[in-house]
């Protein structure tokens, strides 16, 4: 386990190694002599986000990989030196990061830093466990694209004579995202209402159900370093037996222990709930999956709730 005075000593050295405004630029980013601006990003939804606007003209690290859970991620030495030697580092924000806040925090002053979440309006945010905002802003597809903007001034800042091309790629993707939520809001609508109950491993699909009408339950808060106790499952097992839920979900960045607990208590009581499929949840998926890219990934968790919860269509008669 890497000790936070550790950490924090790795982080002094490399800032001692590395002035602010000269950073290596072949040091984990492109060949020598690329020139194009190395950006870091925290997570695979904001990797994808910085993708999206930058484009060909950038360079983007990922710092996690596909499938790892924010909150509880642990920060190494090699990731300091990867964000202090980064011509931008863009974080998702909204504590979304847990364990690599502080780290990010300390940063701020040293390397041109960007929270996109931090940006959006606060009046929709949602709030989540201990009265802080519900960071999973991402599966709202019209608020997210909200973060584009964002995005592409923090590039201009860094590239000064590419600021148009960004504007431009930054309203494009936006223009596509709002595109996405009205597909999605359909999709989702057609649903009977009474079964428009989405179940997941952990509470990460507020912003999509308050976008897209349906009630979600989570079997651990908004932060997966919560712990669901016994009388959790059992709430949960009244609830889907109650109303003849027919699925559940599990997430590909959580544990399924907690889900497969909740079908084995439905079973005691004669109740048969079935699993949904795996929905992309706090990270998307590896290059070739079905979730390489946020609009991937919604599209692909929407047909999976759609084919799980709309009941199956009659035989027709002989």
């Amino acid at each position: 386990m890497l000790r936070a005075g550790r950490l924090a000593r790795a982080v002094r050295a490399v800032a001692l190694v590395v002035p602010a405004g000269c950073r290596d630029p072949g040091a984990g980013g492109p060949a020598p002599g690329d020139g194009r601006p190395r950006v870091v990003a925290t997570t695979t939804m904001v990797a994808d986000l910085v993708r999206q606007v930058g484009g060909e003209r950038i360079v983007v690290e990922c710092l996690m990989p596909p499938g790892i859970d924010p909150h509880s991620y642990k920060a190494t030495p090699r990731d300091a030196d990867r964000l202090l030697r980064a011509d931008l580092v863009v974080a998702s924000g909204l504590h979304l990061e847990g364990r690599l806040t502080g780290l990010l925090e300390r940063l701020a002053d040293r390397v041109p830093f960007l929270a996109v979440a931090d940006r959006l309006p606060a009046e929709r945010l949602l709030e989540a466990d201990g009265g802080l905002p519900d960071p999973h802003v991402w599966f709202d597809a019209a608020l997210w694209s909200e973060a584009a903007a964002p995005v592409a001034a923090a590039l201009a800042d860094i590239d000064p004579e590419a600021a148009a091309a960004y504007r431009t790629a930054a309203e494009a993707y936006a223009a596509r995202l709002r595109e996405l939520d009205a597909t999605l809001r359909q999709r989702i609508a057609s649903i009977p209402a009474e079964r428009r109950v989405l179940v997941t491993a952990h509470d990460a699909f507020r912003y999509f159900g308050r976008a897209y009408g349906i009630e979600v339950v989570g079997v651990q808060g908004t932060n997966t370093t919560s712990e669901a106790g016994l009388g959790d499952i059992n709430r949960l097992v009244e609830l889907v037996v109650s109303r003849k839920i027919p699925a559940v979900f599990v997430e590909t960045s959580v544990a399924d222990r907690n889900v497969q607990a909740l079908v084995e208590g439905a079973a005691a009581r004669g109740h048969r709930l079935g699993l949904g499929g795996r929905l992309y949840s706090d990270s998307l998926g590896g290059p070739g999956s079905n979730g390489e890219s946020l609009a991937q990934a919604l599209e692909t968790n929407a047909a999976g709730i759609v084919n799980a919860l709309a009941p199956e269509p009659e035989a027709a008669s002989p």
